[in-house]
């Protein structure tokens, strides 16, 4: 069976009387079995932030051989109301807490240690942590309430330390899925009501969707559970409402165009499924392959973003493709009420489209000029961006171990709140302590411990930088060189700022490695969808040039309006990877037109056409997408946030400059070269 003939059984088997419900059927009853195998599957809650064969990453592996591996030390962070010193009474009220700290305590708690300056004390209780931060946070939560209740006069009393930091991070997150899904939502219903102008329209996409995205949570959670995959379930949500959306944005304004044709509404709906599914395949394969790359990352949380990203965007698929044509096909025309389209209406869409597209050819030199000025004006963003945030800057709103931690970095070194452990062989443990005791901004470096069997020691090094600074993180680097040098030793590095000095390793090399596949993959989806060479180099090319200027423009608006001075880490490829994949959604959506208008009208003229018949779509489709994205803020990590502004941002200018302004204006200057070595049937006809 040839694919036009298969496209037209599929189309039939939709929309037909008999066939729609079947398939409506079929498709509820493969949906619900699949929610109910997959229902109870769970991801793993882990978030390793280091690649798995860092240096960071075997010390945390050899430190769990040590006894009580899963204890870790919470800080009470004491000062006065007013700043002053601290009384002999104050520091007495402080012993007094030592019994309430213990009650939640894996062993004795100590302290409080005052500061030289005599501003501030630490209490320190060690807590065994749980599996996860989520089990961690019960621990930490019950504490705090406890010391809420025994909190001297005119004293603070603040936690932080290790595993405070992950209770906060777990308890910012208490709901945050909920809240996500219900704001993206509200956002896809508002843009389809004011798209359709129906009361009743919207819902139809929406509960495709909605079940998609659900279905897509448990498939996902399912793979990372069988495949040990870390991810954000969050952006795996934003990004199957998002395409889904598109996907059905472009299925729904082809047939609202095809009911202007004829009177059989089932007629229309198989014309538009049959026309837009080749154009929805390519864009959502483009995606997945893309996605894909992301299994090469090191770094766990991209590597397993990959493989959940590319499940949900394939259920998306199904949604749009399967589910959402069979339920417009039951509804009949009337569903477009108020504004039911009939055989005979003039079009509605196309006149201010085709306006901007005649105006754009008519000057492609000017328009070229102005668009690629536009994206060098946003990439001057760049400079001066940063990369990588200190565990302070990860939060959008302060918590009480980021307050905490600033405390006791004004009166201690700051490096005690996250000590550095080295482990190593305990025949050289004196060796390394000397060794580590010797790099410059080391306060002190001392055993914690050894092995059952005595073969291995924890060193416990403090440092006098804060964590994540500059300073440290070079720190870092100078330690391991120093004990990696210590013969017979064998030490490895670990802890915290360890770990931020692997991850940003790992987010680098994963950026340099997986940023050209997804071009390389863009490009041959192109070439192969268009069977040109000439168009896939110059959209990409321009795709790319789009791309980069959005992160400039985030980069520089995240500076300028939220104070944040760097991205976070997975930020940029992110960032870069949703704005090629999905930015190459619009192109497929326009040049796919483009083509077809092409071989009646000729490339210049086409060109206009295509604009004048997507713009609309492509332009809701970009505002429905970047306003998903924009949702991403609601969350409480800077990291989420950035995201969300610099793909919302690029998508915006993608859909308004780059599919609008430039697009058009590169198709006229070149003309019918842009098909080579291919060619439009009207051009080959003329040939002939």
């Amino acid at each position: 069976m040839t694919v036009p003939r298969l496209s037209s059984f599929m189309s039939d088997r939709l929309t037909s009387r008999r066939g729609a419900w079947i398939s409506l059927g079929l498709a509820l009853l493969v949906m619900v079995t699949l929610f109910g195998v997959f229902g109870s599957a769970q991801a793993p809650a882990t978030n390793d932030q280091a690649p798995a064969g860092s240096e960071s990453a075997r010390a945390s592996e050899l430190m769990a051989r040590f006894p009580h591996a899963d204890r870790q030390s919470v800080l009470v962070v004491a000062s006065r109301d007013d700043g002053a010193a601290l009384t002999s009474s104050q520091i007495d009220d402080l012993k007094g807490l030592l019994p309430v700290l213990d009650a939640h305590a894996d062993a004795d708690s100590s302290g409080p240690m005052v500061s030289d300056d005599q501003r501030a004390a630490v209490l320190v209780t060690p807590i065994q942590v749980g599996e996860s931060n989520t089990d961690t946070a019960a621990v930490i939560k019950a504490l705090r309430q406890d010391l809420a209740d025994h909190v001297p006069t005119e004293m603070t009393l603040q936690v932080t330390g290790g595993p405070a930091f992950g209770a906060d991070v777990a308890a910012a997150f208490e709901g945050a899925d909920f809240t996500l899904l219900l704001v993206t939502v509200l956002i896809v219903a508002v843009l389809l009501i004011l798209t359709y102008r129906s009361p009743v329209l919207w819902l139809i996409p929406l509960s495709a969707v909605g079940l998609a995205d659900g279905l897509a949570g448990r498939l996902t959670a399912a793979a990372g559970a069988a495949w040990d995959l870390q991810f954000d379930a969050g952006i795996i949500s934003v990004l199957v409402f998002g395409a889904g959306t598109n996907y059905a944005l472009l299925l729904i304004s082809r047939y609202r165009e095809e009911l202007q044709s004829t009177e059989d509404h089932r007629q229309a709906l198989r014309t538009a499924w049959s026309h837009t599914a080749p154009a929805i395949v390519a864009s959502n394969l483009t995606v997945v392959l893309a996605l894909l790359t992301l299994v090469l990352a090191v770094i766990p949380g991209t590597h397993g973003l990959g493989v959940s990203s590319a499940i949900g965007l394939l259920v998306a698929l199904a949604g749009v493709l399967f589910l959402l044509p069979p339920l417009l096909a039951v509804c009949g025309r009337k569903v477009f009420w108020p504004f039911v389209p009939r055989p005979g209406d003039t079009a509605r869409h196309g006149g201010a489209w085709r306006t901007i597209a005649s105006g754009v050819v008519r000057r492609p030199v000017a328009s070229v000029l102005a668009g690629l000025a536009l994206l060098a004006v946003m990439a001057t963003g760049l400079f001066g961006t940063t990369v990588g945030l200190d565990q302070i800057e990860k939060f959008r709103v302060q918590s009480e171990s980021a307050t905490g931690l600033e405390v006791l970095s004004q009166h201690f070194p700051p490096g005690e709140a996250q000590p550095i452990f080295i482990v190593t062989n305990s025949s050289q443990a004196d060796a390394v302590v000397a060794a580590a005791a010797e790099v410059e901004g080391v306060v002190r470096a001392h055993p914690a411990g050894t092995t059952d069997d005595g073969s291995l020691t924890k060193v416990m090094v403090t440092s006098e930088y804060a964590p994540s600074t500059e300073e440290s993180l070079h720190q870092i680097t100078e330690l391991r060189e120093k004990v990696h040098a210590v013969p017979g030793a064998e030490a490895v590095v670990g802890g915290a700022v360890a770990t931020d000095v692997d991850a940003r390793a790992g987010n680098q090399q994963d950026l340099w490695l997986v940023a050209p596949l997804v071009l390389a993959v863009s490009f041959l989806v192109l070439m192969i969808l268009l069977r040109s060479v000439v168009a896939p180099v110059l959209l990409l090319a321009v795709n790319l040039a789009s791309a980069v200027a959005a992160i400039g423009a985030g980069a520089g608006l995240s500076r300028l309006l939220f104070g944040q001075q760097s991205l976070d880490l997975q930020v940029p490829l992110l960032a870069f990877l949703f704005l090629v994949a999905l930015g190459i959604d619009y192109t497929i959506f326009l040049v796919h037109r483009a083509r077809v208008e092409a071989a009646k009208h000729g490339t210049r003229e086409g060109i206009v056409e295509a604009v004048a018949h997507t713009g609309s779509v492509i332009t809701s489709a970009g505002i429905v997408l970047a306003a998903v994205f924009a949702a991403l803020g609601v969350l409480p990590l800077v990291t989420l946030g950035q995201l969300g502004l610099i793909v919302g941002l690029g998508v915006i200018v993608d859909t308004l400059v780059v599919r609008t302004v430039i697009v058009p204006a590169i198709f006229t200057l070149v003309g019918d070269r842009i098909w080579w070595p291919g060619k439009p049937a009207s051009v080959r006809g003329a040939e002939r």
